[in-house]
């Protein structure tokens, strides 16, 4: 077995070492920690540094090579790239931060919204009507504790868009025929995607907005970006499509505008969706 010069003690296991890991934890010897300013920035650089060459390598993959990174996924290379649920989550987590610096909700609209301003308003003002009455409840205490809620929903359950969409790829591919895992891992690189898509979205609405704008609440603004946000969608879907299951040029661009189309689709059900499950979520007044 290989030793090092000086035997040292393991901080984990509380026992004396003469080898460069610890037996029992796998400890090495680092020294005693440095907690100045300057060691704990040396000591983020180091960690950010070990994550970000993945994270990097997956979004250049992501974003310039639709499809390649699932095309890597279905190859086996995992220690390279970050996984496709990792992904996923870490385009979330972007996209619920910028939606925080913005001030601008997508996903997580106000009870106000959803009975004055959604394609579902009259549905919801039916539902909350017979819901308040079931709970013997008033709409001035439930909207702010609905609009408080709506928006941790929104952040938990976001990964709802992704299962609807994974099931559509099997028939829309059977002739592929690739097992699931690949549909889903296609699924969450492309809803990556288009959280990234959304934080560029935001950020034209937040300069909209520094400049006087009225952002999403402008129907122009509103109309421009869904319409550019689904072309964008179905230009990547019809390159992804291209990487992962082949298919001639006619035939991708058809199931292309198909699935983005189905996207759409699925942003809007997932916000009813969302609606429904913290309306139903929030408990009547105390009795």
């Amino acid at each position: 077995m290989s030793t090092i010069a000086t035997p040292w003690r393991c901080p984990t296991c509380r026992e004396d070492v003469a080898s460069p890991f610890c037996p029992g934890c796998g400890e090495r010897p680092v020294g005693p920690p440095d907690f100045t300013l300057k060691g704990v920035f040396a000591q983020l650089l180091k960690t950010i540094g070990g994550l970000d060459g993945r994270v990097l390598r997956s979004l250049r993959l992501l974003i310039v090579q639709p499809g390649a990174l699932t095309n890597a996924y279905i190859a086996g290379q995992r220690k390279p790239l970050v996984g496709p649920f990792q992904l996923f989550f870490l385009a979330n987590f972007a996209f619920f931060i910028v939606q925080s610096l913005t001030h601008t909700k997508i996903f997580s609209s106000t009870l106000d919204s959803h009975l004055r301003h959604q394609d579902w308003s009259e549905a919801a003002r039916a539902l909350l009507t017979r819901h308040l009455q079931a709970t013997h409840d008033t709409i001035a205490r439930f909207a702010p504790l609905f609009d408080q809620a709506v928006v941790l929903n929104a952040k938990a359950f976001i990964i709802l868009m992704v299962v609807p969409f994974a099931l559509l790829l099997p028939p829309v591919f059977f002739g592929s025929r690739r097992p699931f895992a690949v549909h889903m891992a296609f699924a969450l690189h492309l809803y990556a995607m288009l959280l990234l898509l959304f934080c560029a979205a935001l950020g034209v609405v937040g300069i909209d907005v520094l400049r006087g704008g009225v952002g999403l609440e402008s129907t122009w603004m509103d109309n421009l970006l869904t319409i550019v946000n689904l072309v964008v969608c179905w230009v990547y879907l019809y390159l992804a499509i291209g990487r992962v299951y082949g298919g001639g040029p006619m035939l991708r661009a058809v199931k292309a505008l198909g699935l983005s189309l189905a996207v759409g689709a699925i942003v809007l059900g997932y916000r009813f969706t969302v609606f429904l499950i913290t309306l139903y979520g929030i408990s009547g007044p105390p009795t």
